[in-house]
């Protein structure tokens, strides 16, 4: 089983994200967006879930596969190759960076705030960015 899981790792903004400081996914239509689901998931819970269990709860939800069938789920989700976080809309347009722990359990930090000055510099942490939406 494959994992998306960073550890000891900030995830900067993308270089081309739109906003000057970080905001919440709003709401499109009847269905949660992705960004809104692992908004909310990491939001109400900073470094209580792990990317993979953050990817998979937003598969979940989106797909409606109900609680008793999420644990073999789970498995044939991660049997494929999955996009990490590096590729959330949170990242790449909504200017939140991401920090993952040393247990690799993440937390958003707004961009432009003290925190995120202080993750972006910090030299014990493995640096680098959310994917750019358009080719350089």
């Amino acid at each position: 089983m494959g994992t998306t899981n960073y550890y000891d790792t900030f995830i900067a903004i993308a270089p081309d994200c739109p906003v000057a400081s970080a905001e919440a996914p709003a709401a499109r239509g009847d269905k949660p967006t992705v960004a809104q689901l692992q908004y909310e998931l990491i939001a109400a819970h900073p470094y209580g879930s792990t990317s993979d269990d953050v990817l998979f709860a937003v598969h979940a939800e989106r797909q409606g596969i109900p609680e008793p069938e999420r644990a073999v789920e789970r498995e044939r989700f991660f049997a494929r190759s999955q996009a990490c976080l590096r590729s959330s809309p949170l990242g790449k347009r909504y200017g939140w960076g991401l920090h993952h722990d040393a247990q690799g359990r993440v937390a958003l930090v707004p961009v432009g705030s003290e925190e995120y000055r202080r993750l972006e510099t910090d030299p014990a942490l493995t640096q680098t960015r959310a994917m750019r939406s358009k080719r350089a």
